[in-house]
């Protein structure tokens, strides 16, 4: 869909919201009802005409650019070229995972040793990498999803793997609130996809969790990264006692 279609799409649902019909419309614009009509059905508008409709509805024009990037459909992956982006500088990195734990401008600031100059920076690259929308005074929307998951293959689960695995499990998650468990078995492959998406759940309930909690005082939270995984996999100490792996030695 076009900019200008997604202009009309979303001038349209201002009309009904503000029950002002296409008859309304027309009287205060000073025009046909039917040409009202057929504008509206092609989709097609000159912005001069767009800022006509904007003015009876009392808004501004950025007032329906938010309202349309609003509604646009989040991300639930990022592409490699992305990721590759965000993983080049650690510092942009960082500044990606605070906002996608939704924090604060000044939260990052009086948190990290980063600039407010330096801060601004990075959320303007996470802004033209289509991870933020920034808005004024330094606010931003995200752009991914809830259920947002880093590429299984891609550069910033390259970099997990390499820099951070060892040490997020060197822990003893025998802290408050931590938990390590490592359950083997043997189930039906259907039943296999139906785990995953409940183990999906529960990463989204954590997440749901983490923004209902923003309204709480620091002193009242703690930083806790959930990991969750799944796969039909053998240790590989174990790999070389399989019958069929000594038989084809």
């Amino acid at each position: 869909m076009s900019t200008t279609h997604d202009l009309v799409a979303a001038l349209k649902a201002e009309l009904k919201a503000a029950g002002l019909t296409y008859a309304d419309l027309a009287q205060q614009l000073g025009m046909a009802e039917s040409s009202i009509k057929r504008i509206f059905a092609k989709g097609d508008m000159p912005l001069s005409r767009i800022d006509e409709v904007l003015r009876v509805l009392k808004m501004d024009f950025a007032d329906l650019a938010r309202k349309i990037a609003d509604a646009q459909p989040l991300r639930r992956e990022l592409t490699h070229e992305q990721e590759a982006a965000v993983i080049a500088d650690r510092k942009l990195l960082l500044m990606a995972i605070c906002a996608f734990s939704q924090w604060t401008f000044e939260q990052i600031v009086a948190t990290y040793t980063v600039t407010e100059a330096e801060c601004v920076k990075y959320l303007v690259q996470l802004d033209k990498l289509g991870i933020i929308e920034l808005r004024p005074l330094n606010r931003y929307r995200l752009k991914v999803a809830k259920g947002f998951r880093w590429r299984p293959h891609g550069p910033v689960m390259q970099y997990f793997r390499e820099h951070v695995a060892d040490d997020y499990f060197s822990g003893g998650f025998d802290g408050e609130g931590e938990m390590l468990m490592m359950v083997h078995g043997q189930i039906g492959k259907s039943l296999a996809a139906t785990f995953a998406e409940r183990m999906q759940r529960i990463g989204q309930d954590f997440a749901q969790q983490h923004l209902a909690d923003q309204k709480l005082a620091p002193e009242q939270k703690r930083p806790y990264t959930l990991v969750v995984g799944m796969r039909s996999w053998l240790f590989a100490a174990f790999r070389d006692l399989k019958r069929d792996a000594v038989a084809s030695a």
